[in-house]
């Protein structure tokens, strides 16, 4: 048995990738949050890149009590993944190698996703602000043509593909209140997934209950096209 630390940021989507396995795998867990704007002395010696998430493993005793001087840290959400699937219970990829191997392919594509939601709240101008939205329609339609019947990525099997587009989702629910910039559009299969992944107990629960509140007051402060529209919802 060890003692489970997951090393977090509040917004950050890929602390979220790590704590919705964790959930779904039905393995306790604590949570250590810290500000990245000012990255305390604690967590630049844990991090070796001074970023999160940090999977911080401490083998624990029989009596359940973690041994001194035991801990080991994993970082980089998917080594983190990877580390969970070969340790825990209630596998979410799938057993056979070439479907496993595709899963993965569409996990590094929901980071690319993820750069692109960077870039589209970044974005100094209007016209910037309108190219970063149809770039990231363009890279949402891919996924459209790939997604399965439903509900999730491959059917009806929950998997980590799910878990990382799940944090991917969220952001829509600020985006849409502030325009409708057409980037989920006419793209019915995706907009299932967003609703079940919405739903899902695991997802839900992997951010604080002022998640939206935090990321409204991070994208006004980003002095972004996007920042006066936030801030008029504050």
């Amino acid at each position: 048995m060890s003692r489970l630390t997951l090393v977090s940021h509040h917004l950050c989507p890929y602390v979220q990738r790590a704590a919705i396995a964790l959930a779904e795998k039905q393995v306790p867990f604590e949570r250590r949050y810290v500000d990245l704007s000012e990255k305390p002395d604690w967590f630049l010696e844990l991090s070796p890149l001074g970023k999160v998430p940090l999977l911080q493993v401490t083998p624990s005793g029989d009596a359940g009590t973690p041994l001194p001087g035991t801990s080991a840290i994993i970082f980089e959400s998917a080594v983190i993944l990877e580390y969970l699937e070969e340790t825990q219970p209630h596998p979410l990829h799938p057993a056979e190698p070439l479907e496993r191997a595709r899963h993965r392919s569409w996990i590094e594509f929901g980071s690319a996703v993820l750069n692109a939601i960077a870039r589209f709240y970044n974005a100094r101008t209007h016209d910037a602000l309108q190219a970063e939205a149809r770039g990231l329609s363009a890279l949402f339609g891919r996924i459209e043509a790939e997604l399965a019947d439903g509900p999730w990525f491959a059917g009806d099997s929950f998997s980590l593909v799910d878990a990382v587009y799940g944090p991917v989702f969220r952001y829509f629910d600020v985006f849409d209140s502030l325009e409708d910039y057409e980037i989920l559009t006419d793209k019915p299969k995706l907009a299932q997934w967003r609703k079940a992944l919405a739903s899902r107990p695991s997802i839900q629960n992997a951010v604080a209950s002022d998640y939206l509140e935090r990321l409204l007051r991070f994208l006004a402060n980003r002095s972004s096209a996007l920042s006066p529209r936030a801030a008029a919802l504050l």
